[in-house]
């Protein structure tokens, strides 16, 4: 059929700029505006009735000529990031140039994944540049979701001198961004000033004064922790000695992140597992700069990933590879296929992070049941984050019923939270709740006294 009428095309070519005319929201108003004069025209002078569609016809000659005096797309660029992070922003950039002339205005409009703007649609209006020809206009999107954001279709719109008219392009860039785990925490000076400073991993040596494997004696001095003097060797020698200790390295830790339906509930505007996997991979860089391994495992419905241990911090990349393939999934997980499966594979006693959530205890039961299995011959460091909406509505004001009904239900729901972390603690697991905006520190501290204690191997 296309070949059949093919040599149509030839006909309609001079047709192609008027195609792309379009009514402003200007224009529309002006239309709706003389409605109101044909329905008087009609009413008072019957035989008059041919005003109504000259003026219809007056405004489309306006518009078309507006169109025609808003000049020419000549060249037009959008830039676009070829990865981002997620929570962290994006800048979409669009340039155009114009033939004939400068338009009175012109407007870019962007439709991409949802992953990388809400609704997968970026509306922004483009301005002059000062120093450089041509117009440009920028949006900083904040992306949602891991994965690969397509950029499908870019439209580019600009308006004659009225505002009546206006002309339109449609262009597929074929583009996409990849979206990451967020990584500004390992980047923070903070953090980076901490390792810097830090003993752990920086020096080609053993490292003493950590832990609690003796490694050597040295004669007490000012400023030593006294629980370290060693009175034995002290009486041998009629001096002051303290013990030296080695730090413990090469353990095997493992993040362990639950995939399913409640880590995909948003928390300030991120799923929880975009949380949790930022906290895990920040605490992870701070592990393979101690020496010690690392490895990643996602599971849900299934297990989903587990990937090799991990002990160069400059193999670190794998890592975040590997967090940002982790998929997500509203389904509830199955911790007891998981958990096995996580037993299964590990060969000598590691640490085990398990990032988790839990809505009422008859879900988080299985949940307490496969972590006391587990307990048995790992150490288990549970990880969840505060529900601060369930905090706002217990400290809720009772103005009404409604909202009084609120509290109580949500003063029940964190009860019945508290109990099931207390299960888990009486079964010998270390439990670490906190907002998220501090999840990563505090799971960096409690992993360094864990290290620090030889608990882990």
């Amino acid at each position: 059929m296309t070949r059949r009428f093919a040599f149509l095309g030839p006909l309609f070519a001079p047709l192609r700029p008027l195609l792309a005319i379009a009514p402003t929201e200007r224009a529309a108003w002006v239309a709706a505006a003389l409605a109101p004069v044909a329905v008087v025209i009609a009413a008072t002078a019957p035989g008059a009735w041919v005003i109504a569609p000259v003026l219809g016809a007056a405004l489309l000659a306006l518009v078309a000529l507006d169109a025609v005096l808003a000049g020419r797309l000549g060249t037009w660029a959008l830039t676009a990031p070829a990865d981002g992070e997620v929570g962290q922003p994006v800048r979409l950039v669009v340039t155009a140039n114009f033939a004939d002339r400068a338009p009175a205005r012109a407007q870019a409009a962007i439709a991409c994944d949802p992953r990388l703007a809400a609704e997968g649609r970026v509306v922004f209006a483009l301005v002059p540049q000062a120093l450089e020809p041509g117009w440009r206009g920028e949006a900083v999107c904040t992306p949602n979701r891991r994965g690969t954001a397509p950029i499908e279709r870019l439209w580019l719109r600009w308006e004659g001198p009225l505002g009546l008219g206006a002309r339109q392009v449609a262009m597929a860039p074929q583009r996409g961004v990849q979206i990451w785990p967020d990584l500004s925490p390992v980047r923070s000076p903070d953090l980076q000033t901490f390792l810097r400073n830090a003993e752990i991993g920086l020096i080609a040596r053993r490292i003493r004064g950590e832990g609690t494997q003796f490694e050597a004696l040295s004669e007490y001095e000012a400023g030593m922790d006294r629980r370290r003097i060693d009175w034995k060797a002290s009486a041998r020698h009629t001096r002051l000695f303290a013990r030296e200790n080695e730090s413990e390295r090469n353990n095997q830790i493992v993040f362990a992140f639950d995939c399913g339906q409640a880590m995909c509930e948003p928390i300030d505007g991120l799923p929880r597992i975009d949380r949790a996997v930022s906290a895990a991979l920040t605490c992870g860089y701070v592990a393979l700069k101690g020496g010690d391994k690392v490895a990643l495992f996602g599971f849900a419905r299934r297990p989903l990933l587990f990937t090799p241990f991990i002990g160069d911090a400059r193999a670190f990349h794998r890592l975040q590879s590997a967090a940002a393939s982790l998929d997500y999934e509203s389904a509830e997980p199955n911790f007891t296929l998981a958990l096995a499966t996580l037993t299964a594979k590990l060969k000598r006693r590691s640490l085990v992070v398990v990032f988790s959530d839990f809505t009422d205890p008859t879900a988080a039961e299985l949940m307490v049941e496969s972590l006391g299995r587990l307990v048995g011959k790992h150490l288990v460091l549970f990880v969840t984050m505060t529900d601060s909406e369930i905090e706002e509505l217990v400290t809720a004001s009772p103005g009404d019923i409604a909202t009084l009904a609120r509290a109580v239900t949500a003063d029940s729901l964190a009860q019945q939270r508290k109990l099931v972390l207390q299960r888990l603690r009486r079964l010998g697991i270390d439990v670490l709740e906190a907002p998220w905006e501090s999840i990563g520190p505090r799971l960096i501290d409690r992993y360094l006294a864990i290290r620090g204690s030889e608990a882990i191997g």
